[in-house]
């Protein structure tokens, strides 16, 4: 989370700057790195990767004691490279200056990438004391290059003479971005504010990583103890198994154990007939951050709120809204409201329809005529609603998605989509025993693409969520072709040895999402790697991995790879018709609980540096919103990790919404053409939006594959929502035709359906 949260934690995300200075994973260490606190430069962490595939982590020789001498030596090293282009004699070139900081910072950003996949998916005490050290030191290292004012001389040099200098689009593209990165880092401030604002972000990297920690402490020591089978009354059998799979692993004897992350929750919710263990396993997990104690996030927030609006001052911006949309899509926070604004309205007018469904139903069964739904019974209730409705059992549904059939699936649509082949791969050390390797190739030339990763499943000291992570960017520098590394995380439950893992429609969905940024990656073709795949504005880069969603429900991926466990016969067309009839319903709870956690995202930010207490805003903007009482916020601010553990998604959670008008919008081309798989709208979805990373704008690449700027139609009719505000011939989205910087995702936790 990083997203959010970049995963490899780039010492220039916090401004959306990451990627600025580190790159080339390739280049070898220099002499800097030699030794460090009596360490030799054998340290597995700095060696340049070696092994097939271009080189890999060296996963199987990490030990959490190298961590921080690895990471000061490639400070060291990675400052002794920017002081030599800063205090370069020769005047500033793209090559010599642009180019140059393209190359440096090698051995810092494979030390960065490892260090980030422990924080995410291997966290224990030993780790989290190492975090706690180096996350200010790590900021302080960032500023001290977004505030060298030789080097930046040499940037501003280089930009101003774009149009004399004869460079590609790409170089141009490149120089503007890092110009435009190092003006919002505070480049151009005088020395006091420079002081002052490198103080802010290391005491805001503190704060990150305590948020971050207290909200992994709870999801990993709060479990809700079914003790009998009665406890387990209501649930199906995969569910039991995962339950009583969670028991055995944490040594509780009970008969199953549900614990405190969302793939574990949501299912509770929704089948288990014990309501008083229902609000038990509700609170668990919407309290996360908010139990008080030592892991109570209430005080940090309001102290990152604090800081965040004076770094926007001394930035001269407004707001921390303000600072973070400058380099967005939407350019502006009223922009943005003003999109949410207009689904917001509807979204609670469905929740209405959908809450006098569920009571009715409820009082039908035989429940007190003053029965009440609340937050706890909302998912159990519409489940009954949708199979009284449509006939429809997610547990019918979940029969035929078995997890792996799903991966096999995701992998057939590439090869139709982009071209590509997975072959498994036993030849590369890995993290966890639970992740598998496969090395992706181009069908017609053989050509190898790069690895794409998996790590499938939740267990202690994993955050919880979905994400893509980047090991290495693709890159064709200095004549290398250096090919990319992905992976994909998720946190599904397993079940008993040797079974398969069925999952949910929605988290089948959200598979395909998250691969859908892994294609993006994969996708890459560019020269300089800061410009390579998701590194992309952050309301965009949510566009390609939405629109990936649509591949699901196709024919041509159920009938091959939805397959019951058992018989292995493919998911029957009338059940399929059943899901496509429901497909709009329950939208007013996933749109609601989502837009509540991006208006409360914003408006925290909008609010300047009033003292806030978090709790109390929450509860009072959400009354003023009409935020319905029978339903929460998908991620209540004390555990809003995109927004709190790093500046990630700060003033930018609308963005997966901004995002979604897009897909809707992009994927009516294909629906409007010849079918999911029109071979001419695919390649125009590959060559504008997959390929080119941010070497191009990403209004212009959205026009160049649309032909027109992005409506609102498409999402509303997905949803099943009413037009009211938009009409055909608006544009939903206003696309400036200014360029933007990128923020470089490495990882991405994302919201609704899972994410």
């Amino acid at each position: 989370m990083n997203p959010l949260f970049s995963l490899s934690l780039p010492l220039l995300a916090g401004l959306g700057l990451a990627g600025a200075t580190f790159s080339a994973a390739q280049a070898q260490p220099t002499a800097t790195s030699k030794t460090v606190a009596g360490r030799p430069a054998t340290m597995p962490l700095l060696q340049t990767w070696g092994g097939p595939h271009n080189g890999v982590p060296p996963f199987d020789k990490v030990q959490v004691a190298d961590f921080k001498p690895a990471l000061e030596a490639g400070m060291a090293e990675n400052l002794a490279e920017i002081n030599a282009i800063a205090n370069s004699s020769a005047a500033p070139t793209f090559e010599n200056t642009i180019a140059a900081m393209e190359r440096s910072g090698s051995t810092l950003d494979r030390v960065q990438t490892v260090y980030g996949i422990w924080g995410t998916s291997l966290n224990d005490a030993k780790f989290a004391a190492v975090q706690a050290e180096m996350a200010p030191r790590m900021a302080a290292f960032s500023d001290q290059i977004t505030q060298n004012a030789a080097l930046f001389k040499r940037i501003e040099a280089v930009y101003n003479s774009m149009a004399t200098s004869n460079l590609t689009p790409e170089q141009q593209r490149l120089t503007e971005v890092r110009y435009k990165a190092f003006v919002r880092a505070g480049a151009k401030l005088d020395a006091p504010a420079k002081a002052r604002l490198s103080q802010i972000n290391q005491q805001l990297a503190g704060l990150f990583n305590k948020f971050s920690q207290n909200v992994l402490a709870d999801e990993s020591e709060l479990t809700l103890v079914l003790k009998t089978e009665q406890d387990m009354s209501g649930l199906p059998s995969s569910l039991r198994d995962g339950a009583k799979a969670a028991a055995d692993t944490r040594k509780v004897a009970a008969a199953g154990v549900i614990t405190n992350t969302r793939s574990s929750v949501d299912p509770f919710l929704t089948y288990s007939d014990q309501r008083p263990l229902r609000e038990k396993a509700w609170r668990m997990f919407t309290n996360r951050g908010d139990n008080g104690g030592a892991h109570d996030n209430n005080a940090l927030i309001t102290q990152i709120l604090q800081l965040r609006a004076e770094r926007a001052k001394l930035l001269g911006y407004k707001t921390h809204a303000h600072l973070r949309l400058d380099n967005t899509m939407a350019k502006t926070p009223e922009a943005a409201m003003e999109l949410m604004e207009q689904v917001w309205t509807p979204a609670v007018a469905r929740v209405k329809e959908e809450v006098a469904d569920m009571q009715a139903l409820a009082i039908k069964e035989g429940a007190p005529a003053d029965f009440k739904i609340e937050p706890w019974d909302y998912a159990y209730y519409a489940e009954k609603v949708r199979k009284e409705r449509y006939d429809l059992d997610q547990n019918e549904v979940k029969q035929y998605l078995q997890l792996d059939k799903m991966r096999e699936g995701m992998f057939w649509m590439a090869g139709e989509l982009f071209n590509f082949s997975f072959q498994p791969v036993t030849d590369v050390p890995v993290f966890h025993p639970d992740v598998r390797a496969w090395q992706v190739n181009d069908k017609t030339t053989g050509k190898q693409i790069g690895l794409w990763y998996f790590d499938p499943y939740a267990r202690p000291g994993k955050k919880s969520g979905a994400w893509m992570n980047a090991y290495r960017n693709q890159e064709r520098m200095d004549g290398k072709d250096i090919t990319t590394i992905v992976s994909n995380n998720s946190n599904f439950v397993k079940g008993k040895p040797g079974e398969p893992v069925l999952i949910s429609w929605s988290d089948a969905t959200t598979l395909f999402h998250e691969f859908g940024h892994a294609l993006h990656g994969l996708s890459s073709n560019v020269t300089y790697p800061g410009l390579a795949g998701t590194s992309v504005v952050r309301d965009y880069v949510e566009f390609p991995s939405q629109v990936l969603e649509n591949w699901l429900p196709t024919p041509e991926v159920l009938n091959r790879f939805a397959l019951h466990y058992q018989t292995g016969k493919p998911i029957p067309q009338e059940l399929v018709d059943r899901i496509d009839k429901a497909s709009t319903f329950n939208e007013g709870f996933a749109t609601t609980e989502f837009l509540a956690s991006a208006l409360i995202d914003m408006k925290l930010h909008l609010a300047g540096d009033q003292k806030i207490d978090p709790d109390k805003f929450e509860r009072e903007t959400l009354a003023q919103l009409g935020m319905p009482s029978e339903l929460v916020m998908r991620h209540r601010t004390p555990q809003f990790n995109h927004v709190f553990a790093s500046d990630g998604y700060s003033a930018g959670y609308y963005s997966y919404l901004w995002s979604v008008v897009l897909a809707a919008d992009a994927f009516s081309a294909f629906t409007e053409g010849g079918g999911a798989y029109d071979k001419a709208v695919g390649q125009r979805l590959r060559q504008h939006v997959f390929t080119v990373g941010n070497t191009v704008d990403p209004a212009a690449g959205y026009r160049a594959f649309r032909g027109r700027d992005p409506k609102i139609d498409a999402l509303m009719k997905q949803r099943g929502f009413p037009m009211t505000t938009a009409t055909p011939a608006t544009p939903a989205v206003p696309m400036a035709p200014a360029a933007a910087q990128p923020e470089k995702v490495k990882v991405k936790i994302k919201k609704g359906k899972g994410k």
